[in-house]
């Protein structure tokens, strides 16, 4: 029987645009330091290293070799993930699975991103080819711009909505001591008033380029209840994607389309019984690079119809105080270091089932949690996340 699984430390970096004060594996060093301590471990505790990064988008060869010396994980067995966007998401899921198989009992994932380094949407740009890809051409933006339009044609969902859903985001950020954009926003009409990147995307609908690191300790159930008294169980995990690259898969106006956040959360609802998302899940924590997604993600996790993801802002029900919370934290739409932004989700959504959350606490009693990622290629990652066992 499969290692079950827990995370017992959780520690990031503060995110912003420019960390001119450290290098890349310096920054890292911070959010290691962090998860240890919140552990009460020592690096000599841990077995593994697995980290998660980008390397394109700052152009640093093999960072995770050049991080070892720093963090004190020289000679310790571990390797360095790269899926894209949902490049944190699978570290924490290859962690899982090296603790779950009992290869090792403690071991850390740690995703990182240090945008000042390099160009992301250089590097993003240069995955276009002649064949395939060409909706990479233009980064990442022309393609959320697309899938903005079509949620928009084919849900009937205004650019109210949108701005509502960034307002959310912000009060939110604001609360959040790690959030790197904290805008302060008061309107409605303060979003609609920003420009257009790509109609009908605003520059306040899209994310930023965000400095910074996540890091979390996973262990085995054995360890667990000797190290802390609140661990957080990874109950589940899914991973699905298709095989050809199809960047922008995000919006269909034939309605034809498979998505691949359909699969994974019916896999992960089957196995572990959930009929009922709202009242099954207590809270999540999902991968929204814009406002228009997160609008779009609410109906592929199933929290509601299809058509229906902006009725669940328009009610408030994922405010931090509604029913159903969605990204407490401020989620991606305020900090974006790539490599880390999927361990956000799972740190965050940790971090609400301990009631350590501090004033990004929801306000209802977090048991179950579910903490997703996306990438370009129409991927997706799942972890379901619970307070017992």
């Amino acid at each position: 029987m499969p290692n079950r699984v827990a995370i017992v430390g959780i520690g990031q970096t503060y995110h912003t645009t420019r960390r001119p004060d450290v290098n890349q594996a310096e920054m890292v060093a911070e959010a290691v330091r962090a998860a240890l301590a919140d552990a009460q471990l020592s690096i000599k505790d841990i077995e593994a290293v697995f980290s998660a990064n980008m390397e394109t988008f700052e152009g640093i060869f093999l960072p995770d070799h050049g991080m070892a010396a720093e963090i004190g994980a020289f000679d310790k067995p571990g390797f360095k993930v790269n899926t894209g966007g949902t490049t944190g998401g699978s570290v924490v899921v290859e962690g899982f699975y090296m603790v779950s198989s009992g290869l090792y009992d403690i071991a850390m994932v740690v995703g990182f991103e240090k945008q000042d380094c390099g160009d992301t949407t250089a590097a993003i740009s240069a995955a276009a080819t002649p064949l395939g890809g060409k909706g990479a051409a233009t980064g990442a933006i022309g393609e959320f711009a697309k899938q903005a339009l079509s949620y928009m044609e084919t849900s009937g969902a205004k650019e109210e909505h949108a701005a509502m859903v960034r307002l959310k985001a912000d009060r939110n950020a604001c609360r959040n001591p790690y959030s790197h954009l904290k805008l302060g926003l008061k309107s409605v009409d303060e979003v609609l008033q920003s420009p257009y990147l790509v109609w009908p995307l605003r520059i306040l609908d899209f994310c930023p380029q965000s400095c910074g690191a996540c890091a979390l300790i996973l262990v085995s159930e054995n360890k667990a209840k000797k190290i802390t008294k609140k661990p957080v169980w990874i109950v589940d995990v899914e991973v699905v994607h298709q095989e050809p690259f199809r960047a922008g898969v995000f919006g269909d106006p034939t309605g034809k389309e498979t998505y691949t956040q359909h699969v994974a959360c019916e896999r992960v609802y089957k196995r572990n019984s959930i009929t009922n998302v709202r009242k099954d899940i207590d809270m999540a924590e999902i991968y929204e690079p814009s406002n228009w997604e997160e609008m779009n993600l609410y109906e592929h996790f199933h929290f509601c119809g299809i058509g229906e993801g902006w009725k669940l802002i328009e009610k408030g029900i994922t405010e931090i105080e509604g029913e159903f919370p969605v990204n407490c934290s401020g989620g991606v739409l305020a900090t974006n270091p790539i490599g880390a932004t999927p361990v956000i989700r799972v740190a965050e959504a940790a971090l609400q089932i301990r009631g350590d959350a501090g004033e990004h606490q929801a306000t209802k009693d977090i048991k179950t949690a579910l903490a997703s990622a996306l990438g370009g290629p129409n991927w997706t990652v799942l972890v379901l996340l619970k307070r017992s066992l």
